[in-house]
C-alpha cells in the first residue's frame, strides 16, 4: 500500500547522554537535509588498490545517482510540501527544505529541543521512516537532528610540560626532518583538502608563521559547506585546530594547495564537507587531512556507513584521507560504561588512523620515540565494535578487543607520529606563538608527506594501507607504552599502529617499480 513506511537501516538515535527534553521543537524553524541515495552501480573500495584509479567524472558516471532515483526522491518532497534546493548526483545527494512540522510529516520523526552542558540542539529519538516504495533508494538522512557531533584531536601544552623533556617543541618542519621527509619536492602541483568544523584562520597568522620559517606562503583557499565559514574567534579552540593543520601541512609540503572546507560541527555538516572535498572537481584534492572525530557509540549507524561509502569512493578516485585517531586514550572520552572506545571517522577501514607518540629527536637523528600518554592526554586506538577486521590486517596480528567478548575487528590507529604536547608542534595562533600537539597535528602531517610523495611521483597513490602493512619495515617501529587498555609491542599495535614514518622509505615502498615484500 502506499502508505506504508519503513525505518532506514541505523538511523536510529538517542539523546546525547545528560541531555534533557525541554520543549518541542519550534515547528516553524526551517531546516535542510541531507538525503543521500545508492549508486547507480555498486562499488568496492577493495578495486582501487590496484592503483588504476577512477576519474572523479568516470566515478559520478558509474556510481553516481540514476536520474530515476532523484526523480522518486523529488516527488516524494513535492507530496509532502518540501523543496528541492539542491541536487548532485556524482555526491548521491538530495538537499530537501522545510519547516520542522513539514520535515517530521515526511520523515515520521518528532523533533525536539534538547538542553546539554555543552549546549542545546535540536533532535530526535528513534528512526526515520520512508515511504516503503522508497526503501533502499534512499540510504541515509542527515540534518533532522543538529546535535555537535564531533571534536578537535589537538592539545594546548601547559606551560610546564617542557620540564618533562629533553627534546622539543618543534617546528613541523623539524618533526619531517626527523622521519626522514623527502626535501626534493614540496608538493608543487598536488591539493590537500582540510576538513574543519569550527574556527578559522587570518592571513596575518599565516604570514607570521611561514615567514618565521623561512618558507614561501602556500596558497590556502576556504570553501564554505552548508553555510559554514572561515570565521576565526580568538580563544576559540577550533582555531587552534585550524593553524595546526594548516600550518604543519603547508610547512610539509609548501607548493601544494590547500583547500580547508568549513562545515557546521554537526553529522550533516561533516559528512558533507567531506563528500564536498572528496568530489570536488574544481580544485580535486589528492590527500584529506581530518582531525576532528568522536567516539564510535555517539555515531548513528547509518552515518557511520555513509562517512565510510565516503571513503570508498575517494579510494577509487585515488584520494588519500588521513584522520586522528584521538586524544583521550582507550577510553576515547567515553566515562560512561568503564569500556574501550575507537574514534570514528579514524576507526572507518578506508580511512588511514593516525596515532601519537612522544618524540625525542635532534635533526634527522631519534634518540627515543614512546606511545604518547601524559600531559592529560594519550592517544586513541583499539578495536573497532563496527567494522570487521579488514584484509589488508589479516596477517598484523590485531588482538581481540579489551571489551567483555573478546571481538576481532578493524584496528586503529594504522601509523603514528608525533602527538605529545610537550614535545609538539611550534604554530602560531591569533597572533601568538604556542606549542600544540595531539593526534591532530598527526593526520595533517601524514597528509604532507601523501601530498610530497604524489608530486615526486606525478600520480596519486590513493588507497596506501595495502602496501604499508605489507612493508612495515617502512615505520619506525614503537614497543614502548600504553594507552590505557593496550599496550605497544613489537609489530602493530592499538596504540601506534605500524609506527611513524620514514618518509624517504615510504616513498620508495609507494613508488610503482617498488617490489612489495612477499
Amino acid at each position: 500500500m502506499a502508505s506504508e513506511r519503513v525505518v532506514i537501516p541505523g538511523s536510529e538515535r538517542s539523546a546525547v547522554p545528560s541531555a534533557t527534553l525541554s520543549a518541542p521543537a519550534d515547528p516553524r524553524e526551517r531546516l535542510s537535509v541531507s538525503v543521500y541515495l545508492r549508486a547507480a552501480q555498486p562499488f568496492d573500495a577493495a578495486t582501487s588498490v590496484t592503483g588504476e584509479h577512477l576519474t572523479r567524472e568516470e566515478f559520478a558516471a558509474r556510481h553516481g545517482a540514476e536520474g530515476g532515483d532523484v526523480d522518486r526522491v523529488t516527488a516524494f518532497a513535492e507530496a509532502h510540501h518540501l523543496t528541492v534546493d539542491h541536487v548532485d548526483a556524482a555526491r548521491r545527494l538530495v538537499v530537501l527544505g522545510g519547516t520542522v512540522a513539514t520535515m517530521s510529516e515526511a520523515f515520521g520523526v518528532e523533533l525536539s529541543r534538547y538542553d546539554h552542558p555543552d549546549g542545546s540542539y535540536r533532535g530526535r529519538q528513534g528512526g526515520i521512516t520512508i515511504p516503503a516504495d522508497l526503501d533502499g533508494v534512499i540510504t541515509s538522512v542527515h540534518g533532522l537532528d543538529d546535535r555537535p557531533q564531533a571534536h578537535p584531536h589537538v592539545r594546548v601544552a601547559p606551560p610546564e610540560a617542557k620540564r618533562h623533556h629533553k627534546a622539543g617543541p618543534y617546528s613541523p618542519a623539524q618533526v619531517a626532518a626527523a622521519y626522514d621527509f623527502p626535501t626534493d619536492n614540496n608538493g608543487r602541483g598536488e591539493c590537500v583538502g582540510i576538513i574543519e568544523l569550527g574556527g578559522g584562520y587570518t592571513a596575518a597568522d599565516l604570514q607570521q608563521f611561514f615567514r618565521g620559517i623561512g618558507v614561501t606562503e602556500p596558497q590556502v583557499i576556504s570553501v564554505g559547506v552548508d553555510g559554514g565559514a572561515n570565521t576565526p574567534s580568538p580563544g576559540d579552540n577550533a582555531d587552534v585546530e585550524v593553524a595546526l593543520d594548516i600550518e604543519v601541512v603547508g610547512a610539509v609540503a609548501p607548493g601544494a594547495r590547500m583547500v580547508v572546507y568549513f562545515a557546521p560541527n554537526t553529522d550533516q555538516g561533516f559528512l558533507d564537507a567531506i563528500s564536498t572535498a572528496v568530489h570536488d572537481a574544481t580544485n580535486a584534492p589528492s590527500v584529506i587531512s581530518i582531525s576532528w572525530g568522536g567516539p564510535e557509540s555517539s555515531w548513528s549507524a547509518q552515518s557511520l556507513q555513509a562517512f565510510d561509502q565516503a571513503f570508498q569512493a575517494g579510494a577509487l578516485m585515488g584520494v588519500t584521507i588521513c584522520c586522528a585517531s584521538g586524544d583521550n586514550g582507550s577510553g576515547d572520552g567515553v566515562t560512561t560504561d568503564n569500556l574501550a572506545h575507537v574514534d570514528f571517522p579514524a576507526s572507518s577501514p578506508h580511512a588511514l588512523a593516525c596515532g601519537g607518540t612522544a618524540l625525542s629527536a635532534s635533526g634527522a637523528s631519534i634518540s627515543s620515540e614512546v606511545v604518547w600518554n601524559e600531559g592529560g592526554g594519550a592517544t586513541g586506538g583499539g578495536i573497532s565494535d563496527v567494522f570487521p577486521l579488514p584484509s589488508y590486517q589479516s596477517t598484523a596480528k590485531v588482538p581481540p578487543s579489551a571489551n567483555p567478548g573478546g571481538r576481532v575487528g578493524r584496528g586503529v590507529p594504522d601509523v603514528a607520529g608525533d602527538a605529545d604536547p610537550a614535545t609538539g608542534y611550534r604554530i602560531v595562533v591569533n597572533g601568538s606563538a604556542m606549542t600544540v600537539g595531539g593526534t591532530s597535528a598527526v593526520a595533517p602531517l601524514w597528509a604532507g608527506l601523501i601530498a610530497v610523495i604524489n608530486s615526486s611521483l606525478s600520480t596519486k597513490v590513493g588507497f596506501v594501507h595495502s602496501a604499508l602493512y605489507a612493508n612495515p619495515s617502512a615505520l619506525h617501529d614503537i614497543t614502548a607504552g600504553t594507552n590505557g587498555a593496550y599496550h605497544a609491542g613489537p609489530g602493530w599495535d592499538p596504540c601506534t599502529g605500524l609506527g611513524s614514518p620514514d618518509g624517504a622509505r615510504v616513498r620508495q615502498l609507494l613508488t610503482p617499480t617498488h617490489t612489495p615484500a612477499t
